[in-house]
């Protein structure tokens, strides 16, 4: 699953994209940047180490940074599948939400994560 999120860095905000295992809810791809777009989503998926063809399902919210040809192709090249959540129902991305709030409050805030992206 992904879903983006959004941190302070030096003034600014930023956007960070992860992919979330949901087997071990671990963290197998991310990016960073100033905007909201389909290409920093595209970033972490390309980060994901691993054959992408294992991934067998992909759940993100109805975000047009989510939903769009750029994401549908990657998609379709190895062969996964896509989840949305049902439309105004929050509850469909609660995990990707507890993981950012253990994200901004583990890692972006104590680690200084952010820091050390290349943004």
């Amino acid at each position: 699953m992904s879903d983006l999120t959004y941190v302070r860095v030096e003034k600014k905000w930023h956007y960070v994209c992860l992919f979330v295992d949901l087997f071990n809810r671990e963290i197998i791809g991310y990016s960073a940047g100033p905007n909201k777009t389909a290409g920093l989503v595209y970033k972490a998926l390309a980060r994901i180490k691993g054959n992408l063809h294992n991934i067998k399902m992909f759940h993100t919210d109805r975000g047009k940074e989510f939903d769009n040809k750029l994401i549908s192709e990657a998609l379709k090249t190895f062969g996964i599948q896509r989840s949305l959540s049902m439309k105004g129902c929050p509850y469909d991305n609660a995990v990707a939400e507890a993981m950012f709030k253990v994200f901004k409050t583990e890692f972006a805030t104590t680690f200084g994560f952010m820091e050390h992206l290349a943004i």
